[in-house]
């Protein structure tokens, strides 16, 4: 019977972390950003994400996205630099069309610095992606 259920790859979706300056309170911040880089709306988006190791575990956060346009991005959430200690864990589901996707994305502890950042074109703005 398992073998008849049918999981599709979800393709085009990204999660990526973003050092930006905020204007309003002028610091430099991380920020967790989901970019759709479908041609397709992406409906009824739910994030959860924690941060985990072997002996620390975080408190799971959710956000929930009514509808992300096609070929854009959204802000998620603000992520303390103190968390790239640990693997941050963000799982993402959605809907395109009437089928439900699911992908979970993962930032291996210390990958996320300064270092490693790179222009992420559909933002304009430096960041690193999740693998």
């Amino acid at each position: 019977m398992k073998k008849d259920i049918q999981i599709p790859e979800v393709t085009n979706v990204e999660i990526a972390i973003v050092y930006e300056y905020n204007d309003i309170y002028k610091t430099d911040d991380w920020n967790v950003y989901i970019i759709n880089n479908k041609d397709v709306d992406l409906e009824m988006v739910v994030i959860v994400s924690q941060g985990f190791s072997e002996t620390k575990t975080t408190s799971l956060l959710r956000k929930k996205l009514e509808k992300l346009p096609a070929n854009s991005f959204a802000k998620v959430e603000l992520i303390q630099p103190e968390l790239f200690q640990l693997n941050n864990r963000f799982q993402v589901s959605f809907f395109e069309g009437n089928m439900l996707f699911d992908k979970t994305f993962i930032f291996k502890q210390n990958t996320v610095k300064e270092g490693a950042l790179r222009m992420i074109s559909e933002i304009k703005k430096r960041g690193v992606l999740a693998k």
